[in-house]
C-alpha cells in the first residue's frame, strides 16, 4: 500500500465513530494509558528495571527488608523498597508484569483459538456436531474456571516429573487458563454464526460451489470478530487475575519466573510483620492492570455496540 493509502486509511480511522467516543471518554482514555503503560513497563523491563531481580549475583541480603523511598529508613536506590532477598520491588514488578501478560496474552490467544474454531464448526454444520460442541460446553462451564485449571496443574504434575513439570510450568499454565474460557469464544462465535450463515452473501458462496471450510474462514469468520474482540479484551483481565491465583495457591508459574502472583503470596508471609510494602505493590499494579483493562473492554462493548451509536 502506498503512503497515500496509510494517510487515508489513518484520516478514516480518526474519522471514524469509535475514535470519536474513545477520545470523549476521559476513563476510557486514561484506561488506555495505563494499560499501555505497564506493558511498555513489561516489554522494555530489562532496559528500565534499576536492578535485575531474579539474578542471584545482584542481590545482597544486606538490602532485605528495605522500606520504601518516603520512609526514614528508605533510599532512592530501592523506590518501592525490598523483599526478604533484597530485591528492588520496583524491579520485580516489572519483571513479574513481563510473565503475567505472557501468560494471559498466550492464553487468550488460545482459548480464542478453540473457541472460534468450534463455534464456527458448531454454527455452520448445525446437527450432531452442534449438539456435542454445545453439551460439552454446558457441561465446562458448571465447574468454576479455577477449578478447572487447578484439576489440570494436578493431572500434570502427577504425569511429569519434577524437572520437567517445571520447565513446562508456563505452558501448563497457558493451556490450563485457556482450555478453561475457550467455552464463551465458543458460544459467543456459534450464536453469531447462526445468524450469519443464513444471509445472501453466504448463500451465494454455497452455489458458487466454495469448499465449507473456505465459507467459515473467509466470509464468516471476519463478520462474527466484533464481540470475540470485546470478550478477548474482558478475558484477558480474568486470564491475568487467574493466573495470579494460581501462583498465589503455589501451582502456577515456578519460582525462578515468578509473575505478580507469586509475589504476592512471598508478600503476604511478611504482611504481618510490618513488611507491607512487599504485598501491597505488586497488588496494586496487579489490580491496576485488572481494572484498566476491564474498563477498555466495557468500553469496546458498547463502541461497537450499533444500537448504542
Amino acid at each position: 500500500m502506498t503512503a497515500a493509502g496509510h494517510r487515508g486509511l489513518l484520516a478514516r480511522a480518526l474519522d471514524s465513530d469509535i475514535w470519536h467516543s474513545f477520545r470523549s471518554s476521559r476513563v476510557t482514555v486514561l484506561a488506555a494509558a495505563a494499560t499501555a503503560a505497564l506493558i511498555l513497563a513489561a516489554l522494555f523491563a530489562p532496559l528500565i528495571a534499576p536492578q535485575d531481580p531474579w539474578d542471584p549475583g545482584s542481590l545482597q541480603l544486606i538490602d532485605a527488608f528495605k522500606p520504601p523511598v518516603w520512609d526514614e529508613q528508605g533510599t532512592w536506590r530501592f523506590v518501592l523498597g525490598t523483599d526478604d532477598q533484597g530485591r528492588d520491588m520496583l524491579s520485580a514488578i516489572f519483571y513479574g508484569l513481563r510473565v503475567s501478560l505472557a501468560v494471559g496474552f498466550l492464553s487468550v490467544l488460545f482459548a480464542m483459538a478453540v473457541g472460534i474454531a468450534l463455534g464456527l464448526l458448531a454454527g455452520y454444520a448445525g446437527g450432531a456436531t452442534e449438539s456435542v460442541v454445545m453439551r460439552v460446553a454446558d457441561v465446562q462451564l458448571t465447574f468454576p474456571t479455577i477449578l478447572i485449571a487447578l484439576m489440570i496443574d494436578g493431572v500434570t504434575r502427577a504425569v511429569l516429573p519434577g524437572e520437567a513439570h517445571d520447565r513446562l510450568a508456563v505452558a501448563v499454565t497457558v493451556f490450563s487458563i485457556g482450555i478453561s474460557n475457550w467455552v464463551h469464544y465458543a458460544r459467543t462465535v456459534r450464536a453469531s454464526t447462526l445468524v450469519e450463515k443464513r444471509k445472501e452473501y453466504v448463500q451465494a458462496a454455497r452455489v458458487i460451489g466454495l469448499h465449507p471450510v473456505l465459507i467459515m474462514v473467509k466470509h464468516v469468520l471476519p463478520n462474527v470478530m466484533g464481540p470475540v474482540l470485546v470478550i478477548a479484551t474482558v478475558g484477558l483481565a480474568v486470564a491475568v487475575l487467574t493466573e495470579a491465583t494460581l501462583s498465589f495457591l503455589g501451582v502456577g508459574v515456578p519460582s525462578t519466573q515468578p509473575s505478580l502472583g507469586t509475589l504476592i503470596r512471598i508478600g503476604n508471609n511478611f504482611l504481618f510483620s510490618g513488611e507491607w510494602w512487599i504485598v501491597i505493590f505488586p497488588g496494586v499494579a496487579l489490580a491496576t492492570l485488572v481494572l484498566a483493562v476491564n474498563l477498555l473492554g466495557d468500553w469496546l462493548r458498547d463502541a461497537l455496540n450499533p444500537k448504542l451509536r
